[in-house]
């Protein structure tokens, strides 16, 4: 994730327009919405830039025989 410059009333009209949903997700960006405009780059596993690792997750549930292989 790269954040892109962004000008103080940018993020003041963010944070008005996204808090509270914002201070519920991890790194308060929930990338997922409109806090895409926040960043000029990203690469990786997109499930764990919204903060959870689903994949690897599923892998350990099916090894722990908790979902089905």
């Amino acid at each position: 994730m790269c954040m892109r410059e962004f000008s103080d009333e940018f993020l003041d009209e963010y944070l008005t327009a996204e808090i509270p949903e914002v201070l519920g997700s991890v790194g308060c960006y929930r990338i997922e919405g409109r806090g895409a405009q926040l960043f000029s780059e990203s690469s990786g596993d997109h499930f764990c830039i919204r903060g959870l690792p689903l994949i690897g997750v599923l892998a350990a549930l099916r090894e722990q025989g908790a979902l089905l292989p």
